[in-house]
């Protein structure tokens, strides 16, 4: 045990999270593939708290009171049981004779580290770094309970469907992953809590940390209001420290789903803010996280700003080329009926993504565009006298006629009343400048931006 016990050993030294965190995992270390074996085979059942406790009462790499010893034994007796369910999971998968109870037994076990985390930092038992260990013992639990709730799922014998069955069906179907919400949310108090005036022993370090763990345990769980809770309880706090000072990869996370909310509550100013802030501080290698940021801010700035993404953006991510490069390039020329196919095409990712609505409304961009075209090709005023080609002017009366056939041009079936209509839309949006005169069946467009942000 003494051997096996070394690398943790070696970490608690370093007095940091990471490394104890390291020690604590469900995978053995790629340079040390056989580490669980080695540390499962080093004891047994009946002596391993024994073994465990003379290892550490004669640490000589680092110093524990009495009252620490204690805690760190507990947890490390509570790892060796998952590790122990963990090599039996896998020895049942190499036989060929794997089923959900196995799961269901690493769940359980990874709960007890978890829960025994927050027990000993609750008693203050445990040093103040070791809030940030538990919360890397807590990302492993949620995926942990993740796979256990899939291979429950599909060990349940397929019955007739009933009108019982709408109702109770989904009651067990993230079973283990709701009870693991539970423990997170005892550490978000823990942390939330914590009344120590010294901040460099506070726990409300590990907030965001936490937090984020929430806020991807409740999307998978669909309980977006439980996200809401989340952000407000932060948002109640008034002495948390300034949030500059935490680990970037914290506010990263913690602004990406605050943006997500921010945006199926379709508060698109927020959520653009949110999310343009977890993108400025995104590390420039992170083109997975920068992804999952855009899909969400893209959609955003074509309501609040009514702009495209460029296509030297689109291209450096292939998932991002093909969820709205389609879609993008209909919106540029104003191809309506091109926007309607690329929509409908790419419904079932825009759906899952959630931003099927806000896409949808993009559409007006699109026929802003198509729209302006008209505009352009009405040419130029002819100059008076005196003036110069400097001084040309855009001819700002269009014929209703003139927008109608465009429209119809390109594939729209439009009466002449419901081109007024979407040109009226245009204008009430801020999208188009001007008036329809109906008297002379004419646009009258503003002469200095009739159409703003577009440069004429």
């Amino acid at each position: 045990m003494q051997a096996a016990l070394a690398p943790f050993q070696e970490a608690h030294a370093t007095a940091l999270a990471q490394p104890v965190a390291s020690f604590f995992s469900p995978v053995p270390p790629t340079h040390d593939p056989g580490r669980l074996y080695a540390f499962f085979r080093a004891s047994n059942e009946v002596q391993i708290e024994g073994d465990v406790r003379y290892v550490l009462k004669h640490n000589k790499t680092t110093k524990m009171t009495q009252k620490e010893s204690g805690a760190w034994v507990d947890i490390i007796v509570s790892y060796w049981r998952a590790v122990r369910a963990i090599i039996k999971a896998d020895e049942a998968q190499n036989q060929g004779r794997l089923e959900a109870e196995h799961y269901v037994a690493v769940y359980d076990a990874w709960k007890d580290i978890t829960t025994n985390f927050h027990r000993h930092i609750f008693a203050g038992a445990l040093p103040a770094w070791a809030i940030f260990t538990s919360c890397y013992t807590a990302n492993h639990l949620r995926r942990i309970a993740i796979k256990a709730d899939d291979q429950l799922a599909k060990s349940k014998p397929t019955a007739v469907n009933s009108l019982s069955d709408d109702i109770v069906s989904t009651a067990a179907q993230n079973q283990k992953l709701e009870e693991a919400a539970r423990v997170f949310n005892k550490i978000f108090s823990l942390c939330l809590g914590d009344r120590n005036p010294d901040m460099n022993e506070s726990r409300k370090w590990g907030v965001y940390c936490i937090a984020n763990i929430q806020f991807k345990t409740y999307f998978k769980l669909k309980a977006i209001s439980l996200s809401k809770n989340v952000v407000r309880s932060i948002e109640a706090q008034s002495d948390l420290p300034p949030f500059e000072m935490y680990p970037k990869a914290h506010r990263v996370t913690y602004r990406y789903y605050t943006g997500v909310l921010a945006f199926l509550q379709e508060d698109y100013t927020k959520a653009e803010k949110s999310l343009v802030e977890a993108l400025d501080v995104c590390h420039p290698r992170a083109e997975k996280n920068k992804e999952l940021i855009l899909t969400y801010l893209i959609p955003c700035r074509l309501i609040t700003q009514h702009v495209v993404p460029r296509a030297p953006l689109l291209a450096e991510s292939p998932r991002l080329e093909r969820i709205f490069g389609p879609l993008v390039a209909c919106i540029r020329k104003g191809d309506l009926t091109g926007f309607d196919k690329a929509l409908a095409d790419g419904e079932p990712e825009f759906v899952k993504q959630r931003i099927f609505l806000t896409l949808e409304r993009s559409r007006d961009i699109a026929l802003r565009n198509l729209l302006r075209k008209v505009y352009l090709a009405g040419g130029y005023d002819d100059l008076k006298e005196g003036q110069t080609e400097k001084d040309r002017i855009r001819k700002s009366r269009i014929p209703l006629i003139n927008f109608a056939t465009a429209l119809r041009m390109g594939g729209q079936a439009v009466e002449d009343d419901e081109v007024e209509c979407l040109l009226a839309n245009q204008i009430y949006k801020g999208l188009m400048k001007g008036y329809i005169s109906r008297e002379h069946q004419m646009v009258v467009l503003n002469k200095k931006g009739a159409f703003p942000g577009t440069g004429v």
